[in-house]
């Protein structure tokens, strides 16, 4: 297994310190985000697109620092009503074609979540009552989320990527296991997961069962920890709406490896991946507001150190 990086994670650093740091801290890979839901801070997508030479003195800058790329990354909502989707869709595209441009093999993305028929917003069912969110449910998966996704795989393989890989994220239609093979299953194996555990911790599932369930379906990972507070999530439950700096309010947050859940729990990750047939990159995403970005990435990398295969 390999360390990686969402170069988010680090997302005020310039590109050179970025390298720098990351190579100094022993990562080996990064994951670039191209748009959407980041700012993009390290990768100028358009002019990556339009020049060759950009390119390839994009490609030797991370090579000279001993670091490849693992995956880019478009995290957004393409199939969000109206001109928000459409903005994110064309992101979509363009982090897909500069993927084939550079040989990355990875783009990390979600599945998008549409709205029900005439929505202004995305609308995120979770509740099979009252009956309309059935229909709006069909409408979502079989006219709006199926094409698009069969589409997308099309466009995604004549750029000459292959492996589209989803996280499993709250307000996307696809955000479990259950979810993920209803939609491989409609449009094929370009697309698979990328396993963020954190996630399935505040939704309440169990990320080492899932793993089991989902094996080689599994085509990149994020190291992100959640640390669930039992009283106030035993009182309201995970579904919390406060915002993530009412740390103390809050059922659940985000947490630096380790914060959530000790290092035996993430020995056994890395033992359950390895069994499940994935030896790559574990791409740490620091989202801790208690710590800074440099001491929660620092201190992730010496325990993924410890623990992975």
């Amino acid at each position: 297994m390999k360390i990686g990086m969402i170069t988010d994670s680090l997302g005020e650093f310039s590109v050179d310190d970025l390298l720098r740091t990351s190579a100094e801290l022993g990562i080996d890979m990064l994951e670039f985000a191209g748009g959407n839901w980041s700012s993009a801070p390290h990768l100028a997508l358009d002019e990556l697109l339009d020049s060759n030479t950009a390119r390839q003195e994009f490609l030797a800058r991370v090579k000279d620092h001993g670091l490849a790329i693992s995956a880019l990354n478009c995290s957004g909502n393409p199939v969000h009503p109206g001109e928000h989707g459409r903005r994110h869709d064309a992101v979509t595209r363009k982090t897909i074609r500069l993927a084939g441009l550079m040989g990355v093999e990875r783009v990390v993305m979600m599945s998008g979540c549409p709205g029900g028929p005439g929505d202004a917003n995305a609308n995120w069912v979770v509740t099979n009552w009252p009956a309309e969110m059935r229909a709006i449910l069909d409408y979502q998966w079989n006219d709006v989320l199926i094409p698009y996704w069969r589409d997308l795989v099309a466009y995604a393989n004549g750029q000459g990527v292959r492996k589209l890989c989803l996280e499993l994220h709250g307000h996307q239609n696809v955000y479990s296991v259950e979810t993920f093979w209803r939609l491989r299953d409609a449009v094929g194996d370009t697309v698979g997961v990328n396993f963020d555990p954190s996630h399935l911790m505040w939704m309440g599932a169990d990320p080492l069962i899932a793993i089991r369930a989902l094996g080689d379906a599994i085509y990149h990972v994020h190291a992100k920890d959640t640390r669930v507070d039992p009283t106030i999530a035993g009182t309201n439950g995970r579904l919390d709406h406060k915002p993530a700096n009412a740390l103390g309010d809050r059922a659940w947050n985000y947490v630096t490896l380790g914060y959530g859940h000790g290092e035996a729990w993430w020995r056994q990750f890395c033992a359950l991946l390895r069994v499940a047939g994935y030896n790559d990159v574990l791409s740490i995403e620091h989202e801790d507001l208690l710590m800074s970005p440099l001491e929660g990435v620092t201190k992730s990398v010496r325990l993924l150190r410890e623990v992975m295969v």
